[in-house]
């Protein structure tokens, strides 16, 4: 059967899924690509002033994503640093004017500038699907590896367990070093909200059993966890750092605490 392939047919059975229409004052591309919930993607072109055409989604992606979602949360902390990821890779652009994706193409490249978006907005769906497990996991792989970076892993004790503190089995420490004084430095990584409310218990256990310690709290993403439990967390807890993004700020503050 493959052997009655050729290409004239492949363009035949390719076309027979694409298709031109006129809507809202553009061309329209009708294509097999389709969100999550089944609609398709509207891919529109329009001609752009020097020459060439514009291949964009009209900012429809960001509008179905908003109807379950906080979009505003796409472009902050790690969730934008991934979004930012995807349209460099994808060579796509975004206006953050009109909220489109776009690729900006010759007349002979446009399939393949078609297909570079539509490929790129399925990327930009797919992070909905990252669940709180998931990220967590990946969270703190990422954590261990910023902080090995600043810091030989054998200078580094991971899930510590304090000796002098009442069952230090139930309280450990996720990364724990020594500065030059000797003194100890605690690292908590906080991927949500319930590790913030987990943080806060084992600083004040700490703090109740008079251990001696400083403590550096790295967050996922810092505007996510609500104000209540980040005031209940700054009691308790040394500096912090808004997102593992700031890969500059968290080597400042671990290098300088390590020297004092």
């Amino acid at each position: 059967m493959l052997e009655q392939l050729s290409r004239e047919k492949l363009c035949e059975l390719f076309c027979a899924n694409v298709s031109l229409r006129k809507r809202e004052g553009f061309l329209m591309l009708e294509t097999p690509f389709a969100y999550p919930y089944g609609d398709g993607y509207p891919l529109y072109l329009s001609e752009l002033p020097g020459g060439g055409v514009r291949v964009s989604d009209g900012g429809h992606t960001l509008m179905h994503l908003s109807y379950e979602n906080d979009v505003a949360k796409f472009f902050d902390g790690a969730r934008g640093a991934l979004l930012e990821q995807i349209v460099k890779e994808s060579d796509v652009r975004h206006s953050a004017e009109n909220g489109w994706f776009y690729v900006d193409s010759t007349v002979n490249d446009l399939p393949q500038s078609a297909f570079r978006l539509g490929q790129a907005l399925t990327r930009v769906c797919d992070l909905t699907f990252l669940n709180r497990s998931r990220v967590a996991s990946t969270f703190y792989d990422d954590l261990k590896e910023a902080l090995f970076l600043i810091v030989p892993e054998e200078e580094v004790e991971m899930n510590y367990e304090i000796a002098t503190a009442e069952n230090a089995g139930d309280y450990p420490v996720d990364f724990k070093m020594t500065a030059k004084s000797g003194a100890n430095l605690f690292l908590f990584g906080l991927p949500n909200r319930d590790k913030v409310r987990l943080t806060t218990i084992f600083l004040s256990h700490y703090l109740r059993h008079r251990v001696e310690f400083d403590s550096l709290l790295v967050f996922e993403d810092q505007q996510e966890i609500p104000r209540g439990d980040l005031a209940r967390l700054s009691n308790v807890g040394g500096e912090m750092i808004a997102s593992l993004n700031a890969e500059d700020d968290l080597r400042r503050k671990v290098e300088r605490k390590l020297a004092a």
